[in-house]
């Protein structure tokens, strides 16, 4: 008996490169973060992306069809259902997840415009002719406001998520069965949910990891916002401390030039200079009388 071997299928190339792609831009965005920063990232990554990837699309991949309803009315299974999920919560989780990383990438295109802009310069003027940017990647000026506006956007996004999926489902819970009375039912029907502790399981462990984000970006902007605070302060203080030394400098060579000034007027003179009387008025009397 013969036994032909496939050969093996090498890896596609594009799955390959977009993980490059995406390894890169992550670590784009872990280097020019703060220590806050990588906390935030990798809980996003790990605990968001990972499990949404892994393990959420599967659980939510029967829901429509395994949800059932006590009728055999054509239509009212899809119409409970659409009323009950008017969004997915695959869909909503996805486009949360795009938004919030994006500010992220953001930032690292913002590094790499002034690494571009910094190296045009460098090739423009030459090396002895300075330097636009100390360091491109240091947070001062527009990047370090760009940083922070990332961080209050990627705040008020899971924020207006965790908003919306309380408003659609309450408690961020499902029951495990459901009322529904929209045409063409009959009558009140009973539907119910596939899987609903599995489900609720999910949903409150990534309302979890969303709020430890959220907190996570609040101290990162308050760190931020105090220590540049602190840097303006200490800065004031050292022109301030500078200034006074200055005009103490001033007036210690004005009185130093006073006095030298003083001493040349009877330099090379045996003659002491006169001493004023301790009264003018009686010294002008005696010589006029």
């Amino acid at each position: 008996m013969t036994i032909i071997l496939s050969p093996q299928q090498p890896p596609t190339p594009g799955a390959a490169m977009n993980w490059g792609i995406f390894e890169g831009l992550l670590s784009g965005a872990n280097k020019y973060s703060t220590a806050f920063g990588r906390i935030w990232l990798s809980l996003v990554f790990i605990f968001r992306v990972l499990v949404y990837l892994v393990t959420a699309e599967r659980v939510w991949s029967d829901d429509h069809k395994d949800f059932d309803c006590d009728t055999r009315q054509p239509g009212c299974s899809n119409v409970c259902f659409d009323e009950f999920f008017p969004v997915s919560h695959v869909r909503l989780w996805a486009l949360q997840l795009i938004l919030v990383t994006c500010p992220s990438l953001l930032v690292v295109m913002h590094v790499a415009y002034r690494q571009a802009r910094e190296k045009k310069y460098q090739e423009a003027i030459g090396k002895d002719g300075g330097r636009l940017y100390l360091d491109p990647s240091k947070k001062r000026g527009g990047l370090w406001w760009t940083y922070v506006c990332s961080l209050v956007f990627k705040a008020g996004v899971d924020a207006t998520f965790l908003y919306v999926f309380h408003s659609i489902y309450p408690r961020y819970t499902l029951p495990r069965v459901v009322k529904c009375h929209a045409d063409p039912c009959p009558n009140v029907v009973d539907c119910f949910i596939s899987k609903p502790e599995e489900k609720n399981i999910f949903t409150l462990f990534m309302v979890i990891t969303a709020l430890i984000c959220i907190a996570l970006n609040l101290v990162e902007l308050a760190y931020l916002v105090s220590k540049r605070c602190r840097e303006c302060l200490a800065a004031r203080k050292a022109r301030s401390e500078s200034l006074d030394h200055r005009l103490d400098w001033v007036t210690a060579s004005s009185k130093h030039g006073d006095l030298l000034s003083g001493d040349l007027i009877f330099l090379g003179s045996d003659v002491p200079p006169p001493l004023l009387p301790d009264h003018p008025q009686d010294h002008v009397k005696k010589t006029m009388v």
